[in-house]
């Protein structure tokens, strides 16, 4: 069934390619290994698991592992990446607006339930007034940590529904919490230094952190941060690409990822 998915897909993927500008080119390309970035946990792992199955397909990927959110978008402008995966659309949304960038998304693979963790406390209720809680920096995470712990009950913001609150959106704190404001892939190691950290799933794995039982609140299944993989507008119907996608999005992705992670990585409905 995959096999006929993807080359289906595939086929058309080349029809649409050759008729636009380059199709000459990008069909010349087509045995080439397709260069993707992406985070180590979960989308390294995932890419590696589907590697051997692109393979049998006739598609080759050499995957590039990244450590923070910047340096896969910036190369796959640069075109020194083909695709990347690990981000969020609202991330995704501000890096284009703030780098004049044009990256569109392919396909949504995952969600990864953002959590809030603790060395010292063993829930919500024991935070301290004036507990120091470590949030991400950039403009997308920081506004997701501050819906999650308003859903917890700590803070209350101008705006809910807005995806890129600022901790100036906060209008009411009344235990006093002190935000620090991090980079994302250091929030893990900075747990024993502050009271709590919201930290990004695939960061919280990578550290050895169970969001399932180690979060002290986790969003629900109905996140609607998906993972996205992501490409440019010239490449986005290269037959690499689109059969990649569809692999993501096959169920013996939906049933690794099941397997692997136990509910603190979620397929994309």
């Amino acid at each position: 069934m995959i096999r006929r998915t993807l080359l289906t897909l595939a086929a058309a993927a080349v029809t649409l390619a050759a008729c636009g500008q380059g199709g000459a080119e990008k069909a010349a390309g087509a045995d080439a290994p397709l260069i993707v970035g992406a985070t180590a946990v979960p989308h390294a792992e995932i890419l590696e698991h589907i590697k051997p199955l692109l393979a049998a397909e006739g598609v080759e990927i050499e995957i590039k592992v990244f450590n923070d959110y910047v340096q896969p978008n910036t190369q796959l402008a640069e075109r020194r990446l083909d695709v990347n995966y690990f981000q969020t659309k609202p991330y995704l949304d501000e890096f284009n607006a703030s780098r004049g960038s044009d990256l569109i998304t392919v396909a949504g693979v995952h969600v990864e339930p953002l959590g809030a963790y603790s060395r010292r406390y063993r829930s919500l209720a024991e935070l301290p007034q004036g507990a120091q809680v470590a949030v991400p920096n950039d403009a997308s995470s920081i506004g997701r940590s501050l819906i999650l712990l308003q859903k917890a009950g700590l803070i209350r913001l101008r705006d809910p529904a807005n995806p890129l609150q600022s901790l100036r959106d906060i209008v009411d704190n009344p235990r006093g919490l002190r935000f620090r404001e991090l980079e994302s892939a250091t929030l893990p190691r900075v747990l024993d230094q502050v009271d709590m950290a919201v930290i990004n799933t695939n960061y919280a794995l990578d550290a050895g952190l169970k969001p399932r039982t180690d979060a002290l609140t986790l969003e629900g299944a109905d996140s609607p941060y998906v993972n996205y993989l992501v490409a440019r507008p010239d490449n986005r119907t290269d037959p690499r690409i689109v059969a990649l996608a569809a692999m993501l999005r096959s169920q013996a992705v939906k049933d690794f990822i099941a397997r692997k992670y136990d509910g603190a990585v979620i397929p994309a409905a």
